[in-house]
C-alpha cells in the first residue's frame, strides 16, 4: 500500500460499470480488481474504493440501513478547460446533476457516476 495515495471509497451498484466510467471516461487506471464486489482505480494520488452490494462496505449496518450510492460528499477533479470537457462527456452519454456555475474560486459541474456519486469538474479561475 503506497502512502502517497489518498483513497476514497465509493458504494456502487454496479463494480464493472463503474470501473469502465471512471478509467473510459476520468483518467484513472485499473489498480486491482475482485468484481463483482470491489475493484480500486487510481488517478495520480487518489485511489478510489469502488465497492458493490457484495462487497464487506455494502453490508447492511446493525439498524437495517444498507449503504448506497448518491448523496453530495464528492472527489474534485481539476480540468484545464470546464466547456470542453462537458462537451465531451455529454456527446458520450454522461449526465449532470446540474449546470456549469462560476464563483469566485472558477467554474464548476457535478457529473454522476453509473450510480448516481458525484464527481465535481472544476476550472479554477484565471489569477
Amino acid at each position: 500500500m503506497s502512502e502517497d495515495l489518498v483513497s476514497v471509497r465509493y458504494i456502487v451498484d454496479d463494480v464493472q460499470k463503474a470501473v469502465d466510467f471512471y478509467t473510459t471516461h476520468l483518467g484513472f487506471v485499473l489498480r486491482s480488481s475482485a468484481v463483482p464486489a470491489f475493484a480500486d482505480v487510481t488517478r495520480g494520488g487518489l485511489r478510489l474504493l469502488l465497492s458493490g452490494p457484495k462487497s464487506s462496505a455494502g453490508r447492511p449496518m446493525p439498524d437495517g440501513v444498507t449503504p448506497g450510492p448518491g448523496g453530495w460528499n464528492r472527489i474534485h477533479l481539476i480540468v484545464d478547460d470546464l466547456a470542453a470537457e462537458v462537451d465531451k462527456l455529454r456527446s458520450a452519454g454522461l449526465h449532470f446533476r446540474n449546470d456549469i456555475i462560476t464563483g469566485p474560486g472558477g467554474k464548476q459541474i457535478l457529473l454522476q457516476d453509473p450510480s448516481g456519486n458525484v464527481v465535481e469538474l472544476f476550472q479554477p479561475a484565471a489569477r
